[in-house]
């Protein structure tokens, strides 16, 4: 057995490649979406900062998102575009790792006995399903990480003042209760559906047009062009719901009482006093770190896979 398995590129003991275990590929899969989200979390910062923006028929703070961004390097420096990053972090360590998991556990109890993978809706299904678990998993890093990216926006007296990730769970359980770790799981869970549903639906199809066209061949341009057409689509179907999720996770109880009932009372209050197309505060941050998150991930799990075979499969 150890002659086997320290001899150079050597399989398994019937015949087939040697691959990761499982738990290490969830292990990479966590790690990479933390690794893109030290590059992206200036913008998920400025996403959370306009969604807040002009709450409850106040002055808008920011105008654009580029000036939300300059407003908060002038007012907070550099190191005020990364607070938060530990809540980011966990987030993607929870989320992730959880949603990678159930994905692939639910595909390989659906894959047949001849081995023939589920269809396409039974993908997409399976693909719902472990993104709304991982969000349900991952709603107390959310919590904590949209107070944290909006503490900056407070006058000092009013802030929460969060250390940390772990401080800011620890403080609210203490001080609101162990359940509202939860607050907003229902929104968070639903723009997870709708992301995922959204982006399976719109990169098909966007993909399949661009071929249609005469101008795109099967290539990773293609690709590329179907990936941005997809965003935009995902981005445009899920920001309803993610203003709602951050809203809520954000609020505070005045005289006893929340500042809204549910979901639908944010989304009728931002569109009676804010407008309409104020539930798209946030877009472009939103859409600018979809791409290079997605990207990064992938370039993040392909080289921790490497160093991985070359260090623990080829001999």
């Amino acid at each position: 057995m150890a002659a086997a398995a320290a001899s150079p590129g050597a399989g398994g003991m019937d015949g087939k490649p040697r691959t990761s275990p499982k738990s290490v590929k969830f292990l990479f899969g966590g790690l990479a979406g933390m690794g893109a989200t030290v590059f992206v979390q200036p913008l998920d910062l400025v996403k959370n900062r306009m969604q807040l923006s002009g709450e409850g028929a106040k002055t808008r703070e920011y105008k654009t998102s580029f000036h939300a961004l300059t407003s908060i390097l002038k007012a907070e420096g550099l190191k005020g575009i990364y607070t938060g990053l530990s809540a980011g972090l966990l987030r993607q360590a929870t989320y992730t790792t959880t949603r990678l998991g159930i994905y692939t556990v639910l595909f390989e109890r659906l894959t047949g006995a001849d081995g023939t993978p589920p269809g396409f809706l039974l993908k997409a299904l399976i693909g719902m399903t472990a993104g709304a678990t991982g969000a349900f998993v991952g709603t107390p890093a959310e919590v904590a990480l949209i107070r944290m990216t909006a503490d900056g926006r407070l006058p000092p007296d009013q802030r929460r003042g969060y250390k940390n990730v772990f401080n800011a769970l620890i403080r609210i359980a203490q001080e609101e209760g162990i359940p509202t770790l939860w607050r907003g799981c229902i929104p968070t869970m639903a723009r997870a559906v709708v992301v995922n549903a959204a982006q399976l639906a719109s990169y098909s199809q966007s993909k399949q047009f661009l071929l249609d066209s005469g101008y795109f061949s099967d290539n990773i341009l293609c690709h590329f062009c179907a990936s941005m057409i997809s965003g935009l689509v995902t981005t445009a179907a899920s920001m309803p719901v993610d203003i709602v999720k951050t809203r809520i996770q954000n609020m505070r109880m005045i005289d006893g009482k929340p500042e809204y009932k549910n979901g639908l009372d944010v989304l009728m209050k931002v569109i009676r006093y804010e407008g309409f197309f104020s539930l798209w505060k946030g877009f472009t941050p939103y859409y600018a770190r979809l791409g290079p998150h997605t990207v990064l991930t992938f370039i993040f799990l392909e080289q921790m896979n490497k160093a991985y075979k070359r260090l623990f499969l080829s001999g």
